[in-house]
């Protein structure tokens, strides 16, 4: 038997009569990359993806097919060899039209696995729900309540109907197994941050180091732990006692300190730096935007007010005859409180129109049942006190054109002024940050962090609103757990950003049309479950909780109304794999994308041409394996496609068989229920 001696990558090297590079390689424990290779058939040599480097020659050759010669030097892991495979990628890339993730977990600031909690809690295993929804948000029973559902707004089933009720699977997989769950935790390494701030930033970089075992301290400046979850949102839509059982959560967590009524200083900042491994800035946004009127102080500031309120300050008060200016969720909250606390005249201002409100569309609706008055198209230019009331001077707006945010710019008309009388009128038009001195901040006043890492400087991190400006309590938590892990990374020496994770999408739901869904099973077509309320009376008069959680019977019918439109395959797609690696993007070649279809007329298995790339695996297994030819290439060129005779479909035998499914490596062909 004749052998050949060569060299990969330096390394001496022997092979076999007949032997190709690849195998060398995998016997000398050297990994090269592959799609189209696949032991049990005979080579494809289609993907290109396996290349190394002939170094004498230059050229450049598939290892799963090429055989050494003697002498030849082979790189495998040149930068250059590198950049080859990383071009085949994305050439197969801009062919390959799938859903690696479902939109649903995309469009989650926090990325959670949606589909998959879904998928539990339709099952009724609400425990194995929650322990993947804590992966990504440590704050369920709260963000089960208050999100505003980004997840919902890009749900696939929004091209028929509309989206599933996702945020209602949180709020019950919590409401039953919060108390009872605790996570395995790893023993201690020795490391130890501080963290300024107990809002939901804070608590999630603290929950995630420690799931890394490292302890943390947390400096809180109010009295109580929650952030703007206990002085920003009210009773009524997110109740003291749920928070407080969920905070409690810390403590059993174990070695995670919370310091409360203790404001970090400049000098205090400086003693944490040298004291902590590293320290992680999750301040929020506490300050108030200036109405820019004269008299502003005159008026409540909307954040202040419902702190006040959270703080028992307000309570038995009448607000009496009351202004709300704003149009975001902190002025509907404002609004409907002032309603709870006995008010029967409430308005709230905004100077564009109902459409351009940044406010959740079910709080706009809400305030309106409860009795809220809105005025659109009007802005406030003074403020003044007459006897025992005050007087706003307000001025009517026209829309012009659009500004930086995209929303048509108000405009004041001429000759327009007009007085209101109340007795109180509440500024509720944004939050700024309060920067610690001497923190480096953007032209916003926000901490200027590493958009990635959230790196502020050395050993020092920051999250959360401080960042962002005024956002949600989910992009707060996924914040929290971006700065905790950076922090961590940094810690170990390692590289503080995020491996990017590719994901291919068919686009928003907005651009498909129902025929191009590809659904795996059969979803459900009956209409949305509906949270139930309580009665609007008691809504008016009391800061009990506006809805009740929905039962599991409710959530089985619901969760039925899923798509599940993402890849049967991503845990295991090779291309994603690989692209990943090595760094391959999607949109890297541009071009139009041949919406092949699927079949879905087979009982079991699911054929999506749109993910295919044509390496030709399914049909030598078919033919070479199975000894069948069910399968085949169609049509030539950049039309070619795999498909059956006449296009019949595969036959319902393939059932017992489903070889071809079980070797595709990008889940092209794949098990509808598996």
């Amino acid at each position: 038997m004749n052998k050949v001696e060569f060299f990969i990558d330096g390394k001496p090297m022997v092979a076999e009569n007949g032997q190709t590079i690849l195998e060398v390689a995998k016997q000398a424990g050297i990994s090269i990359p592959t799609l189209c290779h696949n032991e049990k058939v005979s080579k494809t040599t289609s993907c290109f993806v396996c290349v190394v480097k002939d170094a004498k020659t230059g050229r450049f050759v598939p290892s799963c097919s090429f055989k050494p010669n003697p002498g030849q030097e082979i790189l495998s892991d040149a930068a250059e060899v590198y950049d080859m495979r990383k071009s085949a990628l994305d050439l197969l890339l801009s062919e390959h039209t799938g859903d690696c993730e479902a939109p649903c977990t995309v469009s989650c600031p926090a990325h959670a696995k949606v589909e998959e909690y879904v998928r539990e809690g339709k099952n009724g295993n609400f425990l194995e729900s929650l322990e993947i929804i804590k992966k990504r948000i440590p704050l369920p029973m709260s963000i089960g309540r208050v999100c505003p559902r980004f997840c919902e707004q890009d749900c696939r089933r929004n091209v028929k109907d509309l989206p599933v009720a996702i945020n209602e699977f949180k709020r019950l997989a919590a409401d039953l197994y919060y108390e009872t769950y605790l996570e395995e935790r790893p023993e201690l390494s020795g490391k130890k941050v501080a963290i300024i701030g107990a809002g939901p930033a804070g608590l999630s970089a603290a929950y995630y180091l420690r799931l890394e075992g490292v302890a943390s301290d947390i400096y809180e400046m109010m009295p109580k732990a929650g952030g703007m979850l206990r002085y920003g949102i009210p009773e009524y839509r997110l109740p003291k006692a749920i928070l407080d059982k969920e905070i409690a959560h810390w403590q059993k967590l174990g070695d995670i300190e919370i310091f409360c009524n203790e404001k970090v200083s400049d000098k205090k900042m400086a003693e944490l730096e040298e004291k902590y491994d590293a320290v992680i800035v999750t301040i929020g946004c506490w300050k108030a935007s200036s109405m820019r009127c004269e008299g502003e102080e005159l008026a409540d500031n909307g954040i202040d007010w419902l702190g006040a309120l959270a703080q028992n300050e307000w309570k038995g008060k009448n607000p009496g005859k009351t202004l709300v200016i704003g149009g975001g969720n902190t002025a509907m909250d404002c609004v409907r409180t002032s309603v709870r606390l006995g008010s029967d005249d409430v308005t709230c201002l905004y100077r564009r129109t109902e459409k351009e409100m940044p406010a959740e569309d079910i709080e706009i609706h809400e305030a309106k049942e409860e009795g809220v008055n809105f005025e659109f198209l009007v802005a406030p230019t003074k403020l003044r006190k007459e006897s025992d009331k005050l007087v706003l001077t307000c001025q009517r707006m026209e829309l012009g054109e659009p500004d930086a945010s995209g929303r048509r710019r108000p405009v004041a008309i001429e000759s327009s002024e007009f007085d209101i009388e109340a007795d109180t009128v509440i500024a509720a038009i944004g939050q700024k940050t309060d920067a610690t001195a001497g923190m480096k901040t953007n032209r916003w006043g926000d901490l200027d962090a590493d958009e990635k890492s959230l790196n502020v400087s050395k050993t020092i991190f920051a999250a959360g609103d401080c960042v962002t400006g005024a956002a949600t309590v989910v992009e707060a938590v996924a914040g929290g757990r971006t700065a905790g892990l950076s922090a961590l990374a940094m810690m170990n020496g390692k590289d503080c950003e995020e491996p990017e994770i590719i994901n291919v999408s068919r686009g928003h739901w907005r651009s498909l049309s129902s025929d191009k869904l590809v659904l795996i099973g059969e979803p459900s077509e009956s209409e949305r479950e509906q949270l139930t309320f309580i009665d609007l009376d008691k809504r008016c008069n009391s800061m009990q909780e506006v809805t009740e959680t929905m039962t599991a019977e409710q959530i089985a019918e619901e969760g039925k109304r899923c798509f599940e439109c993402s890849c049967t395959a991503k845990g295991d797609c090779k291309l994603k794999e690989h692209s990943e690696t090595y760094g391959a993007k999607p949109d890297a070649i541009k071009g139009e994308k041949l919406l092949k279809g699927y079949d879905n007329r087979h009982p079991s298995i699911i054929h999506d041409r749109m993910k295919c790339i044509k390496c030709g695996i399914c049909i030598k297994v078919c033919s070479e394996v199975v000894n069948e030819n069910l399968l085949g290439l169609k049509d030539r060129g950049y039309f070619t496609s795999v498909g059956t005779a006449f296009n019949k479909g595969l036959p319902d035998s393939c059932t017992n068989c489903g070889a071809c499914v079980e070797e595709c490596p990008v889940g092209a062909l794949d098990w509808k229920q598996k």
